[in-house]
């Protein structure tokens, strides 16, 4: 089977299900379901269901804690610092997340930051929550540590991606949805799981050179017996990975040192489930600096600008951030969402052993 499509809401119910034959409660195991098939869906594979097994994992090893109860640590009008303690990292997320919308709703702009958490989906899940509210937002977390610095060979940094959603008019949103990193884990566990060679300077071994095997890369990142994934920019200076390496560090102070947490090389993951990890969420109003409609019309001429575009040789189109993935959600709305073969008989697997339906 090299693929399937799965229509969008029997998806999200069979994942809601799977979460609360683990003990999640209906809410939180919507959230988590929720951010797992939006990634898919938006065509986001690598953060998609096929991270399933391994939320489920967490739960069934205690790892990742259903029923503790997450502890406000500091608050004020414009800000809310929370610990997670051991938490599912999507609902958490989305709680803070709201309440950050509602403070901005109140006093212009909030920012929080929480930590001892999980695994969180796609960054641009929690940024765009502020899209309907004319508010820009803001979302980062760091991850186990994946990346190597310039000129190192040693992991000391996540993929720790960020993400920033501002609003438009008639143009579909700016949703910039990236990690520091040249590419993600879960990329190269999908070039494993398809027996693909990684493309050249996507990633070093323990000697610092080249790597395009990925099953060793992921069991030496595992293990930490060196080598990791290229800084955004790539293995030198001069292609500009000094500046990918400096944002995955900004990541990391906004995340783990603003909150107290772990950072750098002192996130890894066990080998029951993903490291406890910490994430940066902010909204800001727009009428603070100027009319949201006239924003939202100023988007427009900006984003259409791009989007008609004359491409270059041998290319067919230009492409904002965010462009994409909306047009893969429409898809995927319309014929469904797309599966890879091997994914989708993990959810069958995962199905049988839960004694839940599989779409």
């Amino acid at each position: 089977m090299d693929s399937v499509k799965i229509n969008k809401e029997e998806l999200l119910k069979f994942c809601v299900k799977a979460f609360e034959a683990c003990g999640v409660n209906p809410a939180d195991a919507l959230d988590c379901a929720d951010v797992l098939v939006a990634a898919d869906a938006r065509g986001i594979p690598s953060h998609g269901v096929a991270r399933l097994q391994r939320y489920i994992n967490g739960l069934q090893s205690g790892l990742m804690d259903p029923h503790v109860e997450t502890e406000i640590i500091r608050e004020t009008p414009v800000s809310l610092m929370v610990d997670a303690r051991g938490a599912l990292g999507a609902p958490v997320s989305c709680q803070t997340m709201n309440s950050l919308l509602d403070k901005a709703e109140k006093s212009g702009m909030a920012f929080g930051a929480v930590r001892n958490s999980n695994h969180y989906g796609i960054a641009g899940y929690y940024a765009m929550k502020a899209l309907s509210r004319d508010m820009i937002g803001i979302s980062m977390t760091n991850t186990a540590a994946l990346g190597v610095p310039t000129f190192g060979k040693q992991v000391m940094f996540g993929t720790n991606p960020l993400a920033f959603a501002a609003p438009a008019n008639r143009e579909k949103a700016f949703v910039l949805d990236m990690s520091t990193t040249v590419v993600t884990r879960g990329k190269i566990e999908i070039y494993d799981r398809d027996k693909k060679s990684l493309k050249p300077g996507w990633a070093v071994d323990k000697d610092g050179l080249t790597v395009t095997d990925p099953g060793p890369l992921l069991d030496d990142m595992f293990h930490r017996r060196g080598g990791g994934i290229v800084p955004l920019g790539g293995d030198s200076e001069t292609s500009g990975g000094h500046k990918g390496f400096g944002l995955a560090m900004m990541v990391d102070i906004m995340t783990g040192v603003l909150s107290g947490s772990a950072w750098g090389a002192d996130i890894y993951d066990k080998g029951e489930s993903s490291a406890r990890v910490s994430h940066c969420f902010g909204a800001m109003k727009i009428n603070l600096f100027m009319d949201a409609l006239e924003f939202r019309h100023n988007m427009d001429k900006m984003l259409e600008d791009i989007r008609s575009m004359s491409p270059a040789a041998g290319h067919e189109r230009v492409y904002f951030a965010g462009q994409k993935e909306f047009e893969a959600e429409a898809l995927s709305l319309a014929e469904g969402v797309p599966l890879a073969g091997n994914v989708y008989q993990s959810l069958r697997k995962i199905g049988q052993e839960l004694a839940v339906e599989c779409p």
